[in-house]
């Protein structure tokens, strides 16, 4: 296993929605163990795979206590097939690939997530808490959505310019 870079704002490759796996083999595999290593050594809770270049539908997540044994899970495809009753929940997210940048959002507490397991077959999920907020933060990746998406229009637009501006610094 091997750390992946993680692409930041404001590489355009964060709006893209990713595409469907279409078989889970060894190479996906490989890319899934990578994603959770990098994801332990930024430290995060979630990955998706577009935040390391790859456009498809593949999130890792461990939203274990630093206490407990670590709990990775891995999900390709990942679909939200019900959000349970009218329950929601606060919760200050980062993101990986928004470093530094941390933003109270709401979002529904409970939820059914269907999704495809390492062995290449269909599974169902349900999630409370964190590992429901963490579930939604990485389906929108897939779909192209950013934390930032949930600010106003100017605060996003203040955001994106101080990423923008960071980059041109940034050494080549």
């Amino acid at each position: 296993m091997s750390t992946l870079p993680i692409i930041t704002l404001p590489d355009p490759l964060l709006r893209k929605a990713s595409d469907p796996v279409e078989q889970v083999d060894a190479e996906l595999l490989k890319l899934a163990d990578d994603m959770l290593e990098t994801m332990y050594d930024a430290p995060g809770v979630g990955l998706a795979a577009i935040q390391v270049g790859v456009p498809k539908r593949l999130i890792v997540l461990d939203v274990a206590d630093e206490d407990d044994q670590p709990n990775p899970l891995t999900l390709f495809n990942p679909e939200i097939l019900k959000i349970d009753g009218n329950e929601t929940r606060v919760h200050e997210e980062g993101c990986l690939s928004i470093p530094d940048f941390r933003l109270e959002i709401e979002r529904p507490a409970r939820l059914v997530v269907g999704y495809i397991d390492r062995q290449g077959k269909p599974q169902e999920l349900a999630a409370d808490g964190l590992l429901a907020t963490a579930l939604q933060h990485e389906i929108d990746h897939l779909n192209g959505k950013l934390i930032i998406d949930f600010l106003s229009r100017l605060q996003r637009d203040m955001v994106v310019r101080k990423f923008k501006k960071a980059a041109r610094e940034a050494p080549a």
